[in-house]
């Protein structure tokens, strides 16, 4: 087996696609061209959970998805059809939502600082006078007295509603009130809001049912992988894809321990990198999972001047002066101070230690402020010392009566030992998280297609040049990082950004269709409407119910007019009654209805070239479940849907019935996607047959009228050609007599059949795309 994989097909496993049903697919991946399978994570989780990150017991493999014997006959299988085995592995946390499922988190409930366990956490003891503070009380729940009704003491453990609960022991009788019981314990219950500013122990973002571990240290390292040492060991697991190691607070230790223990797997890591921002040198690691080549390929489909007239249309509705940066730094203030004001001011505590005269209220606004400013996810000091810098000028400048205080405590968080340096790295990757994914990407709508994770919405697009110069970068320094279009955590699937997309082209149409949508049924935000439509159009047609669910989401995560924990009723009743009008009101569906229409075939374009670029540049490409076939999923959980893999077997065995034949180009709003399925598994066919076809990087040179509509690079024998901004294209007649300049030699398009030359309306005839191989 390669320890690089040609290519990586993701699946998502849960209690209704389990271990079984993924090796009952492997012949059709076989098939399609994958190279190995790329599993959701694996390890016990919280019954139920439908994702698998959070993980109760990193021991043992999760029953819901068929225990260990098959996972491991999985993995057997999937090698005897020539696959390899990547899994996502969650080494930041555990689930705690119930206690009495994790063995580590019930025992140091149980036994506080003396549980063996007691140091696989991360939990500030003294804050709360050596107990865990654990937020799950109902607010009609606390008395007066502050004492807990619906608390009570039954066998042997404390319940409170559906939560269990243990008794340290010795600490009480069956009679004993079961508040007085609660007050012996190393734990205190309080209501659920205060998570927000009381919590002692670090957890992954603003969740508190996920509370996280000290992995990188070496006795809990050992404790978290006997499962990951056992699959190594037995030849059944290829490699790794490491989750969210920026709340690690050494990730770099960690990541040397894991490729120790699987010596030459392959070794990737879910890390956000800012545009201009490389992976730490140190880190031996393959690369990412790819987020930052996501940004690129949809920025370089998207026209540069159309989407200047979709941002000022987008101020216009917001009201709003100010631009994405300052959008960006204003949401990520409001999460210091809303959501993870326990991470601040435990920060704080430990700053105070060595700043004995600042007030702790400064130093709480001055780490607020500096964590705003942070233009990064996180530094790995000394590496990414000057992103600190930069905070705190920013934060100087912006709070100039704090200037001194920001001085002092720069000072001490820029040492890469000190106990709060390497805390503030580890939070401000939360800060950014669920400043901009969860707040800001809400909030900003111009191009909502640019509003995804890995990509800076203040990059509006890039040139072809500056593609290339980006994609030569990357194969001269992480060529065997993936690429990726859609994942579980991407906000719009990737042939909702394609269509998206086109909307650049077209500001004019788009702002005339949103304004008569707007006054067809108007919503009390103008700006949320704008990202709401697009969203409608973007993935019509699709269920109301899908609709709903994704405005509920969407209007609670910009969380300015309704929220999670404090949902406005009537405000939401408004933005639900707009999308019921998408389907109930005929002139609202039949706007809907020719909007995506009209956009459908640009889209169509838009995604098949997007698709070939993250195919054929440099890294691995993953292709995330289903999405051979057009991906048309919004954000989670409805990018977790089930597949219909019966469906792509069957098309994919037509099509190979059919012969080496492109698919009609596709036109229509019901298009089946046989064009992707055939682009998908002719290139990973020849990324696993042929990888003498991948082993360069450069740029293929277009002249002529429409130069600017196409892109092309050769791969070191075999030539990518997309076509961008489609619609601009149309606008100017076609093509004309542009051609490529291609190094000497006889060429075949490997998804028409066809010999070709080097004019593009001849290559592009058939298919908005093409993938040339040098035949002489």
């Amino acid at each position: 087996m390669r320890s690089v994989p040609s290519s990586t097909y993701r699946l998502q496993l849960s209690a209704d696609f389990t271990f079984e049903d993924a090796a009952g697919l492997l012949p059709y991946l076989r098939d399609l061209g994958v190279g190995w399978i790329y599993l959701s994570p694996v390890l016990q989780a919280t019954p139920g959970s439908t994702h698998g990150y959070d993980v109760v017991d990193p021991t043992r493999i999760d029953e819901d998805r068929g225990g260990e014997a098959a996972f491991d006959e999985l993995c057997r299988e999937a090698h005897r059809n020539g696959l390899g085995v990547l899994v996502d592995l969650v080494p930041n946390h555990v689930g705690v939502a119930r206690p009495e499922l994790n063995p580590w988190w019930w025992s140091v409930l149980q036994q506080g600082r003396d549980s063996r366990f007691a140091s696989a956490f991360d939990i500030d003891w003294p804050a709360a006078g050596d107990k865990v503070v654990f937020p799950v009380l109902g607010e009609d729940d606390v008395r007066a007295d502050g004492t807990t009704a619906n608390l009570r003491l039954q066998d042997g453990e404390l319940r409170y509603h559906d939560h269990l609960f243990p008794v340290a022991p010795g600490s009480a009788a069956p009679d004993d009130d079961p508040n007085q019981v609660l007050d012996r314990q190393h734990y205190a219950l309080r209501p659920w809001r205060e998570e927000a500013t009381r919590l002692n122990y670090r957890r992954f973002f603003g969740v508190s049912s996920l509370a996280a571990v000290r992995v990188e240290d070496l006795d809990v390292f050992e404790l978290a992988h006997v499962q990951v040492r056992r699959w190594i060991a037995s030849g059944l697991v290829d490699g790794l894809r490491i989750d969210h190691p920026d709340g690690l607070r050494h990730p770099g230790s960690y990541l040397v321990m894991v490729a120790d223990l699987i010596g030459d797997g392959y070794l990737v890591v879910e890390k956000i990198l800012e545009p201009g921002e490389d992976l730490p040198r140190s880190w031996p690691v393959h690369g990412t999972t790819g987020y930052e080549a996501l940004g690129l390929v949809d920025r370089v489909l998207v026209d540069p001047v159309g989407v200047e007239a979709l941002a000022t249309l987008d101020r216009r509705l917001r009201a709003q002066p100010g631009e994405w940066p300052e959008l960006l730094h204003d949401a990520k203030l409001e999460v210091t101070r809303v959501i993870l004001g326990s991470e601040v001011r435990r920060l704080a505590r430990e700053l105070a230690e060595d700043l004995p005269g600042t007030d702790r209220g400064t130093l709480v606004a001055v780490l607020e402020e500096l964590l705003a400013c942070f233009p990064v996810y996180r530094s790995y000091l000394p590496d990414g010392a000057h992103h600190l810098e930069h905070a705190a000028e920013e934060a100087t400048r912006r709070r100039p009566d704090l200037a001194d205080a920001v001085e002092r405590v720069w000072l001490l968080l820029r040492s890469p030992t000190h106990p709060a340096a390497l805390r503030f790295q580890q939070t401000s990757g939360m800060v950014m998280a669920k400043g901009a994914e969860d707040r800001a990407f809400y909030r900003w709508s111009p191009l909502t297609s640019l509003d995804e994770v890995g990509g800076d919405p203040d990059t509006l697009a890039i040139t072809a040049e500056d593609f290339h110069h980006a994609m030569r970068e990357r194969w001269l320094r992480c060529p065997d990082a993936m690429t990726t279009t859609s994942t579980h955590d991407t906000k719009r699937g990737e042939d909702v950004r394609a269509r998206i997309d086109a909307l650049a082209e077209l500001p004019d149409w788009w702002t005339g269709i949103l304004r008569d949508l707007l006054d067809a049924v108007p919503v009390p935000d103008a700006g949320l409407g704008n990202l709401l439509w697009q969203a409608i159009v973007g993935c019509w047609p699709a269920s109301e119910q899908r609709l709903a669910a994704y405005a509920e989401k969407a209007m609670r995560e910009a969380a300015q007019q309704t929220t999670w924990t404090e949902p406005d009723e009537g405000f939401e009743a408004v933005v639900h009654a707009a999308v019921r009008a998408a389907y109930a009101d005929p002139a609202v569906h039949e706007l809907v209805d020719a909007a995506a229409t009209e956009l459908a075939p640009y889209g169509w374009s838009n995604g098949l070239a997007a698709k070939l670029l993250a195919l054929t540049m440099p890294g691995v490409p993953d292709v995330y479940q289903g999405s051979e076939l057009w991906e048309q999923s919004l954000v989670d959980p409805d990018n977790r849907r089930p597949v219909d893999f019966e469906a792509r077997r069957r098309m994919l065995h037509d099509l190979d019935a059919a012969g080496a034949h492109a698919p009609a180009r596709p036109t229509r709003l019901d298009d089946p996607g046989a064009a992707k399925l055939h682009l998908v598994s002719t290139v990973l066919r020849l990324r696993r047959d042929r990888p003498e076809l991948f082993a360069d990087y450069q740029p293929v040179r277009a002249e002529g009228p429409a130069a600017e509509h196409v892109l092309a690079f050769d791969r070191g024998g075999l030539i990518a050609v997309v076509t961008r901004m489609p619609v601009g294209l149309a606008r100017r007649g076609g093509w004309g007599d542009t051609r490529l300049v291609l190094p000497a030699g006889r060429y075949r398009d490997v998804l028409s059949g066809r010999c070709t030359g080097p004019g593009t309306a001849e290559l592009l005839e058939c298919l908005p795309v093409a993938v040339l191989v040098r035949e002489a």
